[in-house]
Order: structure tokens, then C-alpha cells, then sequence
């Protein structure tokens, strides 16, 4: 079912690059946007990972240079059923977190330092697990090629807004690209992301063993979250979706339900009978090296 979603998720956002072709270039625009949007789609499938890390500026971490942060995601990962993911830290002070990667075998996850330093560990360890929720309901591909598909639309749209229609395109038609291929291409995130959340939220419960501990942190971060600046959203706005909460404040194109009924529905829940080894309730040191309360 997710190859179904994935295959016509990248046929809409071609399509979506091959309009704004059109508009900018006539013909001949829309044929460079196909060969473009081919290329970029294959190109996407097995390094669109690599592009949102680097977007992140995120840097690997192990077991010796950060061993509570990653130890705590193996525990998680183990709890999961799932392979041990590559584990990233994100100097940014906006608290966040987001998995990445194309499968489980090649999966990745990564917290913000603001996101480390904010939380208990318990409420880390939900968060994370939340995280590993995506990989194993293997969403992590579609809402990956998304954030790099989609951003590159809207690249695409300004560059016509900024240099003109070009020759044989319509100049109604570039006006209307670069207005509406950003906000179709939001549409198609906001599709594919609402009801994934909930499901991610379910698993990361049940992983981590502790639903009222992920009730928390979402309580914890999502005011902050939207308040402090993140650099990659303002670079790239399709990058949002990746994340546990939204960074925007509109409701109306929030890639995310509610907070508040997300929180409502996991405190609603009962505690699964396993508990996570890794849920110990002191705080993570951003740089991994252990509590400070």
C-alpha cells in the first residue's frame, strides 16, 4: 500500500513540476521539467535521506561520541523490532525531531539540541520512539522525497517569478504556477501526513512503553517549536512535515493535526504492559554526554 501511495505521491509532484514547466518555458519547459522531475525522482529515492541531513546540517553520532542519546535509541530500536538506525544530533535550538530514509535497513533518526535539552529523558525516549513509529509504519520515504520534491517545486516556481516566463510560455500561466504549485504541493503533504501522526503517535507509545510521557513532550514543545526560528523550514518550508510538531502557525496549511488532540488521544490510552528499558527519568545532555538534574 505505502509503494502505491509512494508511486502516486512522485506521479502528482511531476506532474505538478511538469505545469510549472509549461508555464515557464511553453513546451519545451514542460519536456526539460519531465526529464528533470525523472532524473530528480531516482536521484530522490536513494539519497533524499542524505539530502535532509544535510539540509539539517545534522552530524552521526555513536556510541562513543554521544553513548546516553544513543543507547537510549537502541533500546527503542530493539523495543521496535526494528535495525538499528543511524542516530543524528541537529545543533538548532527549536526542539524537534525527525526519521528519515527510504526503509528500515536504511533508516536514520535525529533530535535538535533544543529538543535534547528541553526534555526529560523519558520524554526523549518518547519522542524517539514516536520517530522509530514512522520507520516502522515505513513512512519515512514518502514524507523524505516530499520534503525534497516539494521544495524543489517551490525553487522551480520562484525562479519563474524571478526571471520571467520565458519564451513560449504564458504569462497567466507563470503567474498562476508560481502562486499555486507551492500550496499544491502543501496540499499533497498535508494529505499524506495527518493521519500517518496518529499512527506514529499509537506506535510510539506502544514502543516506548509510556503514552503519557509523549502526551508531555508534545505539551512541552509545540509552543516552543513554533515560536523559535528554524533555519531549515525557513530555507525549505516542505521540510515542516518531517518533523513531530509543526513549526507554522496556521492551522488552515499545518501538516500536523492538533496538538491538543493528539495529546487528548495518547493520554486516552492505557500503558502498554512492556515498558522501555531506555524511559529513566533524568535529562539528556545536547552533546549526548549524559543528565544535568
Amino acid at each position: 500500500m505505502n509503494g502505491l501511495k509512494t508511486t502516486m505521491l512522485l506521479a502528482a509532484l511531476t506532474a505538478l513540476f511538469m505545469v510549472v514547466g509549461f508555464a515557464v518555458g511553453g513546451q519545451a519547459g514542460a519536456m526539460i521539467a519531465l526529464v528533470i522531475a525523472a532524473g530528480m525522482n531516482l536521484f530522490t529515492y536513494w539519497n533524499a535521506d542524505k539530502i535532509v541531513l544535510s539540509m539539517h546540517g545534522a552530524r552521526q553520532v555513536d556510541a562513543a561520541s554521544a553513548p546516553e542519546f544513543y543507547g537510549l535509541v537502541a533500546d527503542l530500536a530493539r523495543n521496535a523490532g526494528l535495525p538499528m538506525p543511524k542516530v543524528y544530533i541537529v545543533d538548532n535550538p527549536n526542539p524537534n525531531a525527525f526519521a528519515t530514509g527510504r526503509n528500515p535497513e536504511n533508516a536514520a533518526v535525529a533530535a535538535t539540541t533544543g529538543l535534547l535539552g528541553m526534555l526529560s529523558r523519558e520524554e526523549v525516549a518518547a519522542v524517539m520512539a514516536h520517530e522509530l513509529g514512522h520507520v516502522r509504519n515505513r513512512d519515512t520515504l514518502v514524507m523524505t522525497m516530499v520534503a525534497t520534491i516539494a521544495g524543489a517545486i517551490s525553487m522551480i516556481a520562484n525562479f519563474g517569478l524571478f526571471f520571467g516566463n520565458g519564451r513560449g510560455g504564458h504569462p497567466a500561466a507563470g503567474i498562476l504556477a508560481v502562486v499555486v504549485a507551492p500550496f499544491a504541493a502543501m496540499i499533497v503533504q498535508m494529505a499524506i501526513s495527518r493521519t500517518r501522526e496518529y499512527g506514529a503517535d499509537r506506535a510510539g507509545a506502544e514502543i516506548c512503553g509510556n503514552p503519557r510521557a509523549l502526551a508531555s513532550a508534545l505539551a512541552k514543545i509545540s509552543g516552543a517549536a513554533r515560536r523559535i526560528p528554524n533555519p531549515a523550514v525557513e530555507r525549505n518550508p516542505a521540510a515542516a512535515q518531517l518533523y513531530i510538531v509543526p513549526t507554522s502557525v496556521s492551522d488552515i496549511f499545518s501538516t500536523h493535526p492538533a496538538t491538543e488532540k493528539r495529546i487528548a488521544a495518547l493520554e486516552a490510552m492505557q500503558p502498554p504492559v512492556r515498558r522501555a528499558s531506555a524511559a529513566v527519568p533524568s535529562a539528556l545532555d545536547p552533546l549526548g554526554r549524559g543528565g544535568r538534574r
